[in-house]
């Protein structure tokens, strides 16, 4: 992960402050990938610290003195926590002449939380920084975001990806995942971890080569409480690109209107997913429309 992290946009203006001696007191990173977020922000540190060698190993133990990696690893952002930092954010720097306090998983702050941060984040004492990480900005505070210099770093190419999973082993799943994951390299670190994934590349073929009303609901109650939702549309999306492209055997099933169809309501499905929709409910939507539709144009093309 590390080498591309260091080759994103983000992270060379990140460098370019410090090497330019114009660090801003405060920083958020919206980071798209919560497996990999705490990782990410302590590269950032270390090059805050223009870390290397034993420095380095420090900061990734998360051991250096004048730096706070929050919370815990596993914990939870909490007020009184806040208040620690704040509190220890007066205090002089131990082991160089600046110290550095991260908060990782910032969207999880409550507003209570993040207000209680606000005159710290825009005026803390000399030689005090903060780096904030988040996944999502939403729930972030205007008041924040107004007093942080925002760093993002979009999803990744299938090819960086890929390039990255091969780098940790080759795996005859590093591909697929790739496509699969949506840029983001944590959700494909999971895929080829485990044998889930090739349980859903098997049920996107299964859902989206149904051409029958029949089979809808008993499809929808089988994949409906999958955890892995979202894996699971973004699956069926590669199927039938696929079939778009000529590819795989679907494109014998259903007409090339069809898949373009279909494509669209994956989209419609994603965006209703972020909105919390009962998913079995959703697929079961999905599924019914496509195969309407596929009747509609078999029929018209009797």
């Amino acid at each position: 992960m590390e080498e591309l992290i260091k080759s994103t946009t983000a992270y060379k203006i990140f460098a370019a402050d410090r090497a330019q001696n114009r660090l801003s007191h405060s920083y958020m990173l919206h980071f798209g990938d919560r497996k990999n977020l705490r990782a990410a922000l302590k590269l950032f540190a270390a090059e805050f610290f223009n870390a290397s060698g034993a420095l380095s190993a420090r900061i990734k133990n998360e051991s250096y003195t004048d730096l706070t990696v929050y919370p815990a690893a596993g914990g939870k952002i909490t007020a009184d926590g806040v208040s620690e930092i704040i509190e220890d954010s007066t205090l002089r720097p131990v082991e160089g002449d600046k110290k550095l306090y991260v908060i990782a998983d910032f969207d999880t702050a409550s507003a209570l939380v993040q207000n209680k941060l606000l005159k710290t984040l825009e005026e803390p004492l000399s030689g005090i920084h903060f780096l904030l990480g988040a996944t999502t900005l939403a729930p972030v505070l205007d008041t924040v975001r107004s007093r942080v210099k925002l760093l993002e770093i979009p999803p990744f190419s299938e090819g960086e990806i890929l390039q990255a999973l091969d780098r940790r082993g080759a795996n005859s799943e590093n591909a697929a995942a790739a496509k699969s994951c949506n840029g983001v390299l944590g959700v494909a670190e999971n895929m080829v971890s485990g044998g889930w994934f090739g349980e859903i590349r098997a049920a996107a073929w299964e859902i989206c080569s149904n051409t029958e009303i029949s089979a809808i609901a008993p499809l929808a109650a089988k994949y409906g409480d999958t955890k892995y939702k979202t894996e699971l549309l973004s699956e069926m999306q590669n199927v039938y690109f696929s079939a778009l492209t000529g590819g795989g055997k679907l494109n014998t099933v259903l007409g090339k209107h069809t898949i373009i169809y279909a494509l669209d309501e994956i989209a419609r499905a994603n965006r209703d997913l972020k909105f919390n929709a009962f998913f079995q409910g959703l697929l079961y939507d999905l599924m019914l429309r496509v195969v309407k539709e596929n009747d509609r144009w078999q029929k018209l093309q009797a």
